[in-house]
């Protein structure tokens, strides 16, 4: 008979009392969020395409399901299981994205997605929170045992990633696996002057891309342009939040979804301020900030080196996603095509958004440490 008293000895019932509730519900929280607001935003963009109007939501659905699952399974392992899970997933995902380069759908420029089995599919997204794992992994190795290199390991394997994402090229996304491996190597114990160093890099290499493709001049060019020369969807979504005030114009009222091809992705934060106002944009961000805030603080009770840098950057990867999309939408930086987690319509990005928050819950249960060295014996 299933039990979830503290005596139970399963999966289940170690889960439950080993997990954070106060994660699992911030994340519950935004998983409901996004279920509606894609019910106001995917039956626009169906009928705009030709399909009937729960298209999206119904593979929404499929797909959050499928989401959970993989999310629930990684929570309850062992940070063994979950460090060999993060090196597969990653070598996978690295030769999904190679395979993007010859056999790639291009869009707007750029080889980001492979049709598998029916389904599009953007390898890049896997990297994000595997890249994040194998880091630290790298970072810890480095101070456990003398003759590991893993600095240079760490240095090379991003290296090779930010190249492969160059190829694509995927800017963005270069742009927040360059951030999270620089945190994760911060808080290993860098150096000040190594700090600099890469600062200046990262300036470089921004200066690289700006002069080398076009599409990334193009935005910047947008980004810096006066209010009447805003790209249209810039402008339509700003339009959005002005309509929207603080409570918005009901469920189901807003315009800016008749407007904008990419409402129910890339821009469904302006629905949200649309249709719920000011109000559930603040939430929003409130319940992001949670989630990385809670995560880096649970981790830091536990003294291990590789449960700090996974959750760092796992955390800081989330929640970096999270800023780019709102930032974007509100015109505070350069568009860049980026989701907002578990809440835009996207079977990668949802499934990506799993991959990394089930790593990072089963990081942060209570006794994982213990758990591991008990494999370990």
């Amino acid at each position: 008979m299933f039990s979830l008293s503290r005596n139970s000895t399963g999966k289940l019932a170690n889960l439950w009392w080993t997990v954070d509730k106060g994660l699992l519900f911030l994340v519950g929280a935004i998983v409901v969020i996004g279920i509606f607001l894609n019910f106001s935003a995917s039956p626009a963009i169906a009928n705009k395409i030709g399909v009937e109007s729960y298209h999206f939501i119904k593979r929404q659905i499929f797909f959050l399901f499928l989401a959970g699952g993989v999310m629930l399974l990684l929570s309850m392992q062992s940070l063994k299981t979950i460090r060999r899970t993060a090196i597969i997933g990653y070598v996978i995902a690295i030769a999904l994205t190679i395979m993007t380069l010859f056999w790639g759908e291009e869009t707007k420029g750029a080889s980001r997605w492979i049709r598998i089995l029916g389904f599009s599919l953007q390898p890049s997204e896997f990297i994000k929170p595997t890249f994040a794992v194998v880091a630290a992994w790298l970072f810890d190795g480095q101070k456990k045992y003398q003759d590991f290199p893993g600095n240079l390991l760490s240095i090379g394997l991003y290296a090779f990633t930010l190249f492969l994402l160059v190829l694509q090229p995927d800017i963005g996304m270069s742009f927040v696996v360059t951030v999270i491996w620089g945190f994760q190597f911060f808080l290993s114990g860098l150096s000040l002057v190594v700090v600099g160093i890469m600062i200046g890099a990262a300036l470089f290499m921004a200066v690289f891309a700006y002069l080398m493709f076009p599409h990334v001049q193009v935005r910047i060019a947008q980004f810096m342009a006066s209010e009447n020369n805003l790209s249209y969807q810039v402008k339509k979504s700003l339009e959005a939040f002005q309509n929207g005030n603080i409570f918005g114009m009901g469920p189901g009222e807003g315009v800016v979804k008749v407007h904008i091809p990419d409402a129910h992705t890339d821009f469904i934060f302006a629905v949200a301020g649309e249709e719920y106002g000011i109000l559930l944009c603040l939430i929003i961000v409130a319940i992001y900030a949670m989630i990385v805030i809670r995560s880096m603080l649970i981790s830091c009770k536990d003294n291990n080196l590789f449960i700090i840098l996974a959750s760092a950057g796992l955390a800081a990867s989330f929640g970096l996603q999270g800023i780019i999309n709102m930032a974007s939408t509100l015109h505070l930086m350069p568009t860049k095509g980026m989701t907002l987690p578990f809440i835009s319509y996207g079977g990668s990005s949802l499934l990506a958004s799993a991959l990394g928050i089930g790593m990072l819950l089963a990081i942060t249960r209570k006794n994982v440490h213990a758990e591991d060295k008990d494999e370990e014996g």
